[in-house]
């Protein structure tokens, strides 16, 4: 395969690359670049008012969301170049992270099933980042089984009346809009009786509870709802198909999550290479050498895969269960640089804050890595699915296949 650029693509990213030098705010430029997984914020300044002034400027100026049809805020550009746009745009690049929700997952979900007046209002203020929107899937009840949901959906005139319960919704707190999966038939097998839903966050009967994390920090939310109305004509596909709507949002958070999770292979190389070990530099230590060839070799897979499903849907292709190879080596790969890099570091490795060693990077990188492994399907779930839809492995076996949900056991033995 040929990495080099087209002529059109050259020019495209030399078009992008004069705006971005113009345009991006340079003031937090240091900042970025030295922020990980687990701690991307800035002294003195709201992340969210910051990253939301970038995308209104990118959206003024045609760069926001390059992959979407015009008429929804993006640009028509094709997926090669929205990847040349994310390789110029940098470190700036992380201010879209409050983004990625909306953008890679709600979005989709939405061109693919909303009625086309619903697209032209909601859709480009999502691009331009005025409006944020959050994904209400995971119930406490569920785990990483996304069809085992209890939150309910009951008809009522034009209306349905909501009630339930979601857990870890990222950046509910901030959201102005989220897509919701509900049940609105408990007498069919679990995956038949779900249903699809837009909502406004601020409707009444919403209740927002952030949650506090082990970093200190709170992006993970419950959100609670009381007999909340939402019209039928927010319904994103037909009634009790939710899963199959589902299925898109799911390709599309791991296809995002997948590629844009960081490896911290970068981080650690750059670390071990000005490391004093006892006995020499920490780059000339055979142990750290084999760790670093083994995690070079695993980013770079992770590059290629991805590259590949550029390729897929550069073919119109939907996102495919090969985006969750991405996510599973991703993010166990983190957890192991984190966990190495504060080996290594020893002592210092525990202290946090901005007197401590690399301003404890790798510890942030460390407690933020178990919800990586979490979030938009667990370890377990992504081998199931790598092993069954990649590998074309015989299915697990799922004793609540074809049994109604309101007679399966939820506690104790059937």
């Amino acid at each position: 395969m040929n990495f080099d650029d087209t002529p059109q693509e050259a020019a495209f990213r030399a078009e992008a690359k004069a705006w971005i030098g113009a345009n991006a705010p340079k003031q937090y430029e240091d900042e970025l670049r030295q922020s990980s997984l687990g701690r991307v914020r800035l002294e003195g300044a709201d992340i969210l008012q910051v990253a939301k002034a970038w995308q209104k400027k990118k959206a003024e100026a045609g760069w926001a969301c390059l992959h979407w049809p015009r008429e929804y805020g993006g640009r028509g550009a094709s997926p090669i170049e929205r990847v040349i746009w994310q390789q110029e745009e940098g470190p700036f690049g992380k201010l879209s992270g409050v983004f990625i929700i909306g953008h890679g997952m709600c979005g989709p979900t939405m061109m693919a099933f909303a009625a086309e007046h619903h697209k032209r209002k909601y859709l480009p203020p999502l691009a331009s980042g005025e409006k944020v929107w959050c994904q209400l899937f995971s119930e406490p009840a569920g785990g990483s089984d996304v069809a085992g949901l209890r939150t309910r959906a009951e008809k009522s005139g034009d209306d349905w009346i909501i009630n339930g319960q979601k857990i870890w919704t990222t950046g509910a707190h901030y959201s102005d809009y989220g897509i919701l999966l509900t049940r609105t038939d408990p007498n069919v097998p679990k995956h038949k009786g779900l249903t699809m839903f837009f909502l406004d966050m601020k409707s009444p009967g919403v209740e927002v509870r952030p949650i506090h994390q082990a970093n200190g920090q709170s992006e993970f939310n419950e959100v609670y709802f009381t007999d909340v109305t939402i019209p039928d004509s927010q319904r994103l596909g037909n009634v009790n198909d939710g899963w199959n709507v589902s299925l898109t949002t799911l390709m599309n958070e791991r296809m995002s999550i997948g590629a844009g999770v960081a490896t911290g292979f970068p981080e650690i190389f750059e670390f071990c290479s000005g490391l004093m070990l006892d006995d020499g530099p920490a780059i000339e230590d055979r142990a750290v050498r084999s760790k670093l060839a083994n995690w070079a070799v695993k980013a770079s897979g992770l590059k290629y895969t991805s590259f590949r499903a550029i390729s897929a849907l550069s073919k119109g292709e939907r996102p495919g269960p090969e985006n969750s190879i991405g996510k599973l080596v991703a993010g166990s790969m983190i957890q192991d640089v984190a966990t190495y890099a504060l080996d290594l570091q020893g002592a210092a490795g525990v202290l946090s804050g901005p007197e401590a060693e690399l301003a404890g990077k790798f510890q942030a990188m460390l407690l933020r890595a178990p919800g990586t492994r979490v979030e938009g399907g667990t370890d377990e779930i992504m081998r199931n699915i790598v092993a069954e839809r990649v590998l074309g492995l015989p299915g697990d076996i799922r004793v609540d296949k074809d049994v109604p949900f309101n007679q399966i056991p939820t506690r104790g033995r059937a």
